[in-house]
């Protein structure tokens, strides 16, 4: 009875070492996957297919909290994406833009963490955070590890104040010429990038802005004014603050309607009104932040495009007016 009961010991133990010895083989594959630069939709299904053996130990903690601006991406590739196979390469879409940068959270940002992927001084960390709940380019959110601090217990959320309409338009009137960066809400830029992905390289001018994060996108221009306060995309932003009845009205009969800092918006953009004559707004087609007449910009929307009241999926083009300030 003693032999068997100690052969049967033995069996488990040996059992559960190598069971222990695949799954590191396997997390230290997946990490050398990571740097090598696999493409972001191959190392995507890599990371998943595996996450049973690269889960966060909970010992360790479960939440992050953005120490700096802290880049959220839809992949977990950073450094194909800010760097590629020659530490100088942006990943850039066909329009010329970085599409897996969400955006970037501000100091103080609490996430989640759902995953981690080690490497030798950091981790990049797959996160979920009640700021942002609709992904535009991907299915997951990523971070740097170096970007946050993290903590067992849950954090308390961060608080937003309101700036007041002066310090709003101070900001607004300190943004015009800023470059349009795709997920961008920094017109400083995000100081990190450089020390954390330093390019290989000299860069031009707009690869620095882009490597930076130095720029606004539509959404993010009120995003970085009210420091957070309104939501960070256009799909959330058609349904923020209070809608105005502007079905079946003319593009002066709309403007006559508007207040300062109502937002016109659709899935996809959203322009500002600045005052009774002029709106404001990051445009990729303009270049970046750039002033417009007021009614003039309502019809050439109105060209492809009809008001209405509240949004909806279903209406087709459309665009809405929303009160929030």
């Amino acid at each position: 009875m003693k032999v068997a009961v100690f052969l049967i010991l033995t069996l488990l133990i040996f059992s559960c070492s190598d069971k222990y010895s695949r799954m590191v083989e396997i997390k230290e594959k997946n990490s050398r996957q990571i740097s090598t630069g696999s493409s972001s939709g191959q190392l995507e299904e890599k990371l998943e297919r595996n996450s049973d053996t690269v889960n966060i130990d909970k010992e360790k903690g479960e939440y992050a909290v953005a120490l700096y601006d802290t880049p959220i991406l839809n992949t977990p590739d950073f450094k194909k994406v800010y760097g590629g196979s020659d530490g100088k390469t942006l990943s850039l879409s066909k329009n010329g833009l970085i599409k897996e940068l969400e955006y970037v959270a501000f100091p103080g940002t609490v996430f989640k963490i759902l995953e981690e992927y080690n490497f030798d001084r950091y981790s990049i960390f797959k996160v979920a955070t009640d700021e942002y709940q609709i992904i535009l380019g991907g299915t997951n959110l990523y971070i740097d590890s170096r970007f946050v601090r993290r903590q067992i217990a849950m954090p308390d959320g961060k608080t937003v104040i309101m700036p007041t309409k002066k310090e709003i338009y101070a900001y607004l009137d300190s943004s015009l010429g800023s470059a349009y960066v795709w997920g961008a809400n920094n017109i400083h830029g995000v100081e990190k990038m450089l020390e954390f992905y330093k390019p290989s390289g000299k860069l031009s001018n707009a690869a620095y802005d882009q490597w930076c994060i130095k720029g606004v996108d539509c959404s993010g221009l009120m995003y970085e004014a009210t420091k957070g306060f309104t939501a960070r995309n256009t799909h959330q932003l058609v349904n923020f603050g209070k809608g105005l009845n502007i079905e079946g009205k003319s593009a002066r009969e709309i403007s006559k309607m508007l207040d300062s800092l109502d937002m016109i918006v659709w899935k996809g953009h959203v322009i500002y009104v600045y005052d009774e004559n002029t709106t404001i707004e990051s445009s990729h087609s303009a270049g970046g932040v750039v002033m417009k007449d007021l009614i003039s910009c309502l019809e050439k929307i109105m060209k492809t495009r009809e008001p209405a009241n509240e949004w909806d999926d279903n209406k087709g083009k459309i665009f809405v007016v929303r009160r929030w300030w």
